[in-house]
């Protein structure tokens, strides 16, 4: 499936990227953080809650297949959504990255 992702923003241990998937946009954030449902507060704006459009989450361990997790995720989208990766640990973090273009060796802005 073709993906193509362009950054919009650094995080503090993150990114927050727009991805186009066959055409439809979405906005993916990508952060290091435990797998707490309270991070995603913290991550994603009020307004993309508001909007049309669903929030999904998804925690990515060190020892988990991220291709294979994100894969499945893409899979279920409808246009507008907006997609949450916790990554617990430095492996899923730069794996995770990596399935979107990007490159976890960028420094981390607050």
């Amino acid at each position: 499936m073709p993906l193509n992702s362009q950054l919009i923003s650094l995080l503090d241990q993150g990114m927050v990227l727009d991805i186009t998937l066959e055409d439809l946009p979405f906005r993916v954030y990508v952060a290091q953080r435990p797998a707490d449902v309270e991070q995603v507060a913290s991550l994603v704006p009020a307004e993309r809650f508001q909007a049309d459009g669903n929030v999904h989450v998804a925690a990515i361990h060190d020892t988990d297949d991220a291709s294979e997790q994100i894969q499945d995720m893409l899979f279920n989208l409808s246009p507008g959504d907006t997609i949450v990766f916790l990554c617990t640990g430095p492996q899923a973090y730069a794996d995770t990255l990596a399935e979107f273009g990007q490159s976890s060796g960028d420094i981390a802005i607050s």
